[in-house]
């Protein structure tokens, strides 16, 4: 009898184990799908609590891919963005936890040889990290600016972007409208080193975009500043206050973090 008793107690013990596991499995680090990157690969991630909520989302971009980028020269300014080219961008998908508790749908990641208009500005090799709110279906159905710019002059309400942010006038087809902050130092006379944007297009804001040089990523192991915070949000949800950038032995890491719970209004 003590012998079944004793093996009764252990049955239970171990079926506790399994609930308190299979709960646990609900938090830690998410990945998504891995992209080649020229020679290396990039991914996304998010570290999530046990309640399936996001704390930190990330992109990681390994060794190889970062040192096999092409980078131009002073001799090819910047130009337009290069739809067309797909070796130079990525659609970097989460896993699907980060769409049910973040704003977030997935990443479209460029990468600029050359930098972009205003060449005078950002004509430096950078990345465009575009943390769209909407799916790369809708992304790729926004046209040129000429074909169609009642969309694009849609803006959202002054109280959805920050209140530094202007809108220099048109937009980009496959991307939207892109809002500067009139404090980043590059708009000022500074050389261009790492800015936040925010994107918009036909009355909804559609993306968040840190865009960072290359040059500027390879010189700092770890750096942190704040994101610009609108007064109001149109999608309830975890929004990131910090960005920071984080140096491994393996990757170069773009961290959104410092996540807190906005509801719409």
């Amino acid at each position: 009898m003590k012998k079944i008793f004793a093996i009764a107690i252990a049955g239970v013990a171990l079926l506790s184990a399994c609930k308190k596991n299979d709960h646990h499995s609900n938090g830690g680090i998410l990945k998504g799908p891995v992209v080649e990157v020229h020679e290396g690969k990039s991914w996304t991630w998010a570290e999530v609590n046990d309640n399936g909520e996001v704390k930190k989302l990330g992109i990681s971009i390994s060794n190889e891919a970062m040192n096999s980028v092409p980078v131009g020269s002073d001799d090819h300014p910047g130009h337009e963005h290069d739809h067309e080219n797909m070796e130079n961008n990525f659609i970097l998908k989460f896993h699907p936890m980060v769409s049910a508790s973040t704003p977030f749908n997935h990443v479209g990641m460029g990468w600029n040889p050359n930098g972009h208009e205003p060449e005078t500005i950002y004509g430096i090799a950078h990345f465009d990290f575009h943390f769209y709110m909407i799916t790369p279906e809708q992304v790729a159905a926004i046209p040129a600016y000429e074909q169609d710019s009642a969309k694009f002059k849609n803006v959202p309400g002054p109280d959805y972007l920050p209140a530094t942010y202007f809108n220099p006038g048109g937009g980009v087809p496959q991307m939207g409208v892109h809002w500067l902050d009139f404090t980043s130092p590059e708009l000022g006379g500074a050389r261009f080193s790492q800015t936040f944007i925010y994107g918009s297009y036909d009355g909804n804001v559609t993306f968040y975009e840190p865009m960072i040089t290359l040059e500027f990523m390879k010189a700092n192991a770890s750096f942190e500043r704040d994101i610009p915070q609108p007064a109001k949000v149109q999608k309830s949800g975890w929004y990131p206050t910090k960005l920071k950038l984080k140096q491994s032995e393996k990757t170069y890491d773009v961290v959104l973090d410092g996540f807190v719970y906005r509801t719409k209004s």
